[in-house]
């Protein structure tokens, strides 16, 4: 099963880092991931493995989500279902 992260916020030193320990502490593996700074803002997709998560991915998601909101990042992630289906005609 995969999830996608998205991340959005003002651009500065560790935000990936900061992101990925968040995946690595849920078993959370990056399979992929682009990123990019367009002026001062932060923009990062990443396509992630979510087959050994360590709970449930909802609660994953509102995990990452509020730490993204106490660090002043955007941080949403979206099972691969979902995804797919928002992007499907």
């Amino acid at each position: 099963m995969k999830a996608v992260i998205t991340v959005l916020g003002k651009d500065r030193v560790g935000v990936l880092a900061e992101v990925s320990a968040i995946c690595a502490e849920h078993k959370v593996n990056i399979i992929d991931v682009t990123q990019s700074v367009m002026s001062e803002l932060f923009c990062m997709i990443m396509v992630c493995d979510i087959s050994g998560i360590d709970c449930d991915f909802g609660h994953f998601a509102e995990f990452i989500k509020t730490k993204g909101e106490e660090k002043n990042l955007r941080i949403r992630a979206m099972h691969e279902d979902i995804f797919n289906s928002m992007h499907n005609i």
